[in-house]
């Protein structure tokens, strides 16, 4: 069996094969064959999810910090992984999870995301074999002594039910939502609209909904992201969404701006459809924060300035680390106790 610092090895070296150029030929196949098989997928967005994988999650430095936090569990389990595909290899994480811990990964694909992983992890066994039989890619889990499941309010019901008898970790819908002030400047602002759009918002990282002092003006928001104009306006999977829902709009009057590619209306739901952002106003800052509070397992990360105590700085919200779990549940925690 491998040591975790071998497995540290093992991801560290598959860091580097990401990032290296000798290597841009393979990893663009593998950014290629992802666009070809799901058109949100865009190369640029691929991609950038390569080099953040490379970046936060498989730097030497990190992980041995990260993994320096946990004991090894006492004897490896099999562990199922219901991957999501909403953003690129967006499951990588209870990947490395489950392997740096010592347990065997047993992967159920997302249908929208069966080739990064795939690339990522086949690639891993390349470079350190021994890892094969810790891999396993599986339609059914039902061999599995824990779960890890990530879904929809809706299929986590579902997993609820069949997984209720083990171990597991099962994620629902969540999204992220801004705090303004009115005081941004153009970067931060800009900033903002990455938060917003980045991976066209479709992950749960993304902000979804504002909240914005009463009588904001969104002018100056909207100069501040124009220049995304051409990237949106023609992603034709975006640009559909964007059209049907102004059409929506349009049908049923709803109070709207509308800069082209992206629309604003004050709604106090926190999820928002793709190509529109919420906005709520607020007369005390306080208030947003209980609100927030009391919505917690609803909201993954809460994005604004610096001073304003836990939360993230504009425009980092689709930077993960290594600590950054999904749904705030430590998924090495559970872990290192199976």
């Amino acid at each position: 069996m491998l040591s975790r610092v071998q497995r540290i090895n093992a991801f560290a070296n598959l860091g580097k094969f990401i990032t290296s150029t000798e290597n841009q030929e393979i990893v663009e196949d593998w950014v290629a064959y992802a666009k070809s098989r799901n058109n949100w997928f865009t190369p640029e967005n691929v991609t950038r999810s390569l080099e953040a994988i490379a970046r936060e999650y498989l730097s030497r430095e990190h992980l041995e910090k990260w993994a320096a936090q946990y004991p090894e569990p006492v004897s490896p389990k099999k562990v199922g992984v219901v991957m999501a595909g909403n953003i690129p290899a967006v499951g990588f994480h209870d990947a490395l999870s489950v392997l740096i811990s010592g347990h065997i990964l047993l992967v159920k694909l997302s249908s929208d995301d069966t080739i990064l992983i795939t690339a990522l992890l086949n690639k891993l066994v390349e470079i350190e074999p021994e890892l094969t039989e810790s891999i396993v890619f599986v339609d059914r889990l039902n061999d599995s002594d824990a779960y890890i499941a990530t879904g929809s309010d809706n299929t986590a019901r579902y997993f609820h039910y069949y997984f209720a008898k083990k171990p597991n970790i099962i994620r629902r819908n969540r999204t992220s939502v801004a705090i303004l002030t009115g005081d941004e400047t153009s970067q931060e602002l800009e900033a903002l609209g990455k938060d917003i759009l980045q991976y066209f918002g479709l992950g749960c990282r993304n902000v979804s909904k504002v909240f914005v002092p009463s009588g904001y003006d969104f002018t100056k928001f909207y100069e501040s992201i124009q220049h995304m104009d051409s990237l949106f306006l023609h992603n034709h999977k975006y640009f559909n969404n964007y059209e049907y829902n102004k059409s929506i709009f349009l049908i049923n009057r709803v109070p709207h701006v509308d800069n082209g590619f992206l629309m604003i209306t004050e709604n106090k739901a926190l999820v928002s459809p793709i190509s529109v952002l919420h906005f709520e106003t607020y007369d005390d800052l306080e208030a947003v924060k209980s609100a927030l509070k009391e919505a917690e397992e609803k909201v993954q990360c809460v994005i604004g300035h610096a001073d304003l105590h836990g939360i993230l700085p504009f425009g980092k919200s689709q930077e993960p680390g290594l600590f950054d779990y999904a749904d705030g549940v430590d998924t090495m925690a559970f872990l290192s106790q199976l």
